[in-house]
C-alpha cells in the first residue's frame, strides 16, 4: 500500500495535487503541458512535473513518492514496472500488462493503460470508426496497445511486420484471447496486400530498410506513427510520397493524456470530464504550442 494517498474519486477545486510523469528519457515528454491545459480549465491548482526514473529505481521511487502525490504517468521504460506495481489493473491494463497511468490511492496505486483508448480516439478523430483488418509495424510494447485497439475497432485480421518472427508470438497468443488472428510478416517482404490502416509502433530512432518502407506505403490506407518527438519519420516520408495519409503520434499523445485526465480527476477513464469539450480544446491547443 501507497500510503497517505489520496482516496479514489473527484477532488474538490482549491484542493491541491501533485502529479509526475515517470520516464528515461523524459525531457521530450509534453504531458505537463497538456496536463496543465486541463487542470486550468477545471480550476483545479495541480502541479505536474517531470521526473526522469530509470527501471531499476522504479520500485525505491514509487515507494518514497511524496504523500502528495495523486497520480504517476509512465513512459518507457516503466510501463511493465507500474503493471508490476499495481494492486489493480483495468481490463486494457491486464490485457497488455502494461500500465501507463497510477492512480495512486490509500488502498494500493490503481494501474491503467489510455495508450489503447488514445489510439481508438486518435483513429476514429481521423474518420476510421471500425476496421476489418490492420497492419502494424513492429513487435515492442507499443504494439501490444496496438493490438487491442485495432480489435476494439472491429479488426479480426492483423499482420505484424517484424525483423524476427519469432518476437510477434506474445502478439500471435493476445490476438487469439481477443478473437483476433495475428500473422508475422517479414520486413523483406515487397508485396503486401492494402488494409485501411498501418500503425507504426517503431522508436522514432528506428530505420526501415528504404525498400521495405515503400513496399508497405505502396499497400495504402492510412499510416499512424505513434512517434511524435521524430517528424517526419522514415515511413511517413514513404507514405507522403506513396500520395497516401500519415499522422503522427500526438492525436494519440492527446487522448491519451486525455483519458489521463479522466483517470486523475474522476478515476475513471469512462468517465467524461465537466467542460471536457473545452478541456480537450485547451489540451490541443497546448500541444500544438508545445
Amino acid at each position: 500500500m501507497v500510503r497517505g494517498q489520496p482516496r479514489l474519486g473527484l477532488l474538490r477545486v482549491g484542493e491541491r495535487a501533485a502529479l509526475e510523469v515517470w520516464g528515461d528519457p523524459i525531457a521530450h515528454s509534453r504531458s505537463p503541458q497538456l496536463h496543465a491545459a486541463a487542470y486550468r480549465v477545471l480550476g483545479l491548482d495541480w502541479t505536474f512535473g517531470r521526473r526522469r526514473v530509470t527501471e531499476a529505481a522504479f520500485p525505491d521511487a514509487l515507494a518514497s513518492v511524496d504523500p502528495h502525490t495523486r497520480g504517476l504517468s509512465l513512459t518507457m521504460p516503466l510501463k511493465g514496472a507500474g503493471f508490476a506495481a499495481a494492486t489493480w489493473h483495468d481490463d486494457r491494463a491486464r490485457a497488455t500488462g502494461a500500465v501507463n497511468t497510477l492512480l495512486l490511492t490509500d488502498d494500493g496505486p490503481r494501474g491503467f493503460n489510455t495508450d489503447v483508448g488514445g489510439i481508438v480516439r486518435a483513429l476514429r478523430e481521423a474518420g476510421i470508426p471500425a476496421l476489418d483488418e490492420a497492419r502494424i509495424v513492429g513487435a515492442g510494447a507499443t504494439a501490444t496497445s496496438a493490438v487491442v485497439a485495432v480489435a476494439e475497432l472491429g479488426a479480426r485480421r492483423v499482420e505484424v511486420v517484424a525483423r524476427r518472427p519469432e518476437a510477434v508470438e506474445p502478439l500471435r497468443r493476445l490476438g487469439e484471447s481477443l478473437g483476433v488472428t495475428v500473422r508475422p510478416v517479414a520486413f523483406e517482404v515487397t508485396g503486401h496486400a492494402a488494409v485501411p490502416v498501418t500503425i507504426a509502433t517503431l522508436p522514432g530512432e528506428a530505420t526501415v530498410p528504404a525498400a521495405a518502407a515503400d513496399a508497405l506505403a505502396r499497400a495504402g490506407g492510412v499510416l499512424m506513427d505513434v512517434v511524435y518527438g521524430h517528424w517526419p519519420t522514415q515511413l511517413s516520408t514513404a507514405w507522403t510520397h506513396a500520395g497516401h495519409p500519415a499522422l503522427s503520434g500526438e492525436g494519440m499523445l492527446l487522448h491519451q493524456a486525455l483519458l489521463q485526465v479522466r483517470v486523475y480527476v474522476t478515476g475513471d477513464p469512462g468517465t467524461a470530464l465537466p467542460e471536457e469539450d473545452a478541456v480537450l480544446a485547451a489540451m490541443r491547443r497546448a500541444l500544438v504550442g508545445g
